[in-house]
């Protein structure tokens, strides 16, 4: 099976956030023939639960590009054995997919993954590597198989995380990345002339999911640990402390110095400043959102929070 030109090559697409609708506009900009999109469900939002159509979603219907939206993929893929594709593409779908849909594909399956493979696999590679002050990440373009983000790597692209950066600005690099990879290799793939390299399993590293509980700032880390800590899960969904038994989401911080004049996890009084004492120096927090509240710069919530002397947070 030879492919002349981009439009002879039809695509399942599997993805669902933004960052993934975005790669699906480059994929049809590029002339590639999309014949079915796969997405996650439709969210229900607000007080009325009204379904908000998924980005992806959004991108297809405009382009009249039928789409499937099964509740849990790995036992409902009946609909993909009547689609006529030759590679599955995917970009952050949500779901595992199971080997029965990706044997389907003619040629074969690619992922883009969000990250400089081997380091970062799994669900939450971004926020990850963010949040262990790494200074640079990228896209790699890789084989799917069964074992998670396991496969050969057929390409990669770089780019540099910057002190302010966070994941949603990341996110937004690691689209355009992702988006320029796979206008660029997707025709190659598909005439099997990307030859690959396997993972070296010693250089492995896994990005696990962000679960509730991991979005409560650990006052444990060092000034410097916790403001990556803060960038990784900013702008959502946020990074937390405890404050009078409250949730106060940080969206901005800083590392303000290296004092060490309180106790870890003290408030230091300061009238234009949230400073929270870590122990090796002051954690400033720039923009915060108290549980109930809007979103404010610090001094604007100093304002109304009337802190007292002495106040920790947990």
């Amino acid at each position: 099976m030879s492919f002349q030109n981009n439009h002879d090559v039809k695509i399942l697409y599997m993805g669902t956030p933004a960052m993934s609708a975005e790669v699906l506009t480059a994929l049809l900009a590029a002339d590639f023939k999309v014949i079915g999109l796969v997405c996650q469900e439709d969210k229900p939002l607000g007080r009325d639960k009204v379904a908000e159509v998924v980005p992806t979603k959004a991108v297809a219907l405009a382009h009249q590009i039928p789409v499937f939206q099964p509740h849990k993929i790995r036992l409902d893929f009946e609909f993909a054995k009547t689609l006529d594709f030759d590679v599955i593409v995917t970009m952050a779908y949500g779901q595992i997919i199971p080997q029965g849909l990706l044997d389907l594909a003619k040629v074969g399956c690619v992922n883009l993954h969000g990250s400089l493979l081997p380091k970062y696999r799994g669900a939450a590679p971004i926020q990850r590597a963010i949040m262990a002050g790494e200074k640079e990440t990228g896209v790699t373009l890789m084989e799917m198989v069964a074992a998670m983000d396991a496969g050969r790597m057929y390409d990669k692209i770089s780019f540099p995380l910057l002190p302010e950066d966070n994941y949603t600005s990341a996110c937004k690099k690691i689209a355009d990345a992702a988006s320029t990879i796979i206008v660029k290799d997707l025709l190659a793939y598909a005439n099997k002339s990307l030859e690959g390299e396997e993972q070296k399993e010693k250089d492995v590293t896994i990005a696990n999911k962000i679960k509730p509980e991991d979005e409560h700032l650990p006052l444990f880390l060092s000034s410097e640990g916790a403001w990556n800590y803060v960038r990784g899960l900013s702008e959502e969904p946020g990074a937390y402390v405890l404050l009078n038994d409250k949730k106060l989401k940080i969206t901005k911080a800083r590392v303000e110095n290296h004092d060490v004049i309180r106790a870890v996890g003290e408030v230091i009084p300061n009238k234009k400043k949230l400073l929270v004492q870590f122990y090796d120096g002051q954690l400033s927090l720039d923009e915060v959102q108290l549980e109930g509240k809007k979103k404010m710069d610090a001094a604007s919530f100093l304002n109304g929070a009337h802190l007292s002397d002495h106040v920790l947070v947990k």
